[in-house]
Formats: C-alpha cells, sequence, structure tokens
C-alpha cells in the first residue's frame, strides 16, 4: 500500500465517524473503534468502545439529535506502518447551520492503529478551539 493509499484509508475512518454521527447512528459510530480505545472529552473519559456507544447513544438520543458533524482534516501523520495520528477541526451543527460556532467547534486528535490489515480507532481526543481568556 503507497503512502497516498494509507492516508486516504486512514481518512476515510475519520470521514465514516462523521457520517454515522450525521445520521445519529451510534453503532455505526464505533464501529471504527477498537474494542479497547479510549476518548477523553472536556469533562469526559471513556476507556472502551462499548463505553463510547454508551455516551453516543445518549447523545444522539438526547442533546445531540439531529446534529450534524463538520469534518476538516488538518493533519495526517504516520508514527510507523501501522499507527496514524490525525488531527480534525469539528463543529457540531444544528439544523439549518453550515458552519458550527467557536462554542460548538474543537480541535480532535484520533489515533488510528492498523489490526488485521482494518485501521481502527484507538483513540480520540478533542479540545476547544477557543481557550478561555483571563476575565471570561
Amino acid at each position: 500500500m503507497t503512502s497516498q493509499n494509507q492516508e486516504e484509508a486512514v481518512v476515510a475512518v475519520v470521514h465514516g465517524v462523521h457520517q454515522a454521527w450525521d445520521k445519529g447512528d451510534a453503532d455505526a459510530f464505533v464501529s471504527e473503534y477498537a474494542e479497547n480505545a479510549s476518548a477523553t472529552l472536556p469533562g469526559s473519559y471513556m476507556k472502551s468502545r462499548q463505553d463510547i456507544h454508551g455516551s453516543m447513544t445518549f447523545l444522539f438520543n438526547g442533546p445531540f439529535k439531529g446534529t450534524r458533524a463538520s469534518d476538516k482534516v488538518l493533519d495526517v501523520r504516520f508514527l510507523n506502518d501501522d499507527t496514524a495520528v490525525v488531527i480534525t477541526e469539528t463543529g457540531v451543527l444544528i439544523p439549518g447551520e453550515d458552519a458550527a460556532p467557536p462554542e460548538r467547534t474543537a480541535y480532535a486528535t484520533w489515533v488510528l492503529t492498523r489490526q488485521d490489515g482494518k485501521w481502527l480507532i484507538g483513540a480520540y481526543c478533542n479540545s476547544p478551539t477557543t481557550a478561555p481568556r483571563p476575565g471570561q
């Protein structure tokens, strides 16, 4: 597999997660995660695909119902033949929006590993794109 093909395969996994978000489909969302994957978000830490599934099921049926995810890949790096890091900018879009405001936009780090020839998400972490400033 060429480097370009590897990059396309890794980015396709990230895009697949966002497409599952757009459908509100927690099963499809976690299908790209390794069984022992972890996810760290402001205020929460999930340490398995099952934990991530439970969280996304709650969100898709509650606060994020009907939302979509914006999807902008900023960087793709390979640490070795079987490990990649992808940095994205992702926003939560409510119905009718074409762009998410800063308070619903995050930078995300995705760590993917190739297992039995398939790229899977091993770890995910995100951080708001805007940081609080003194006095806020």
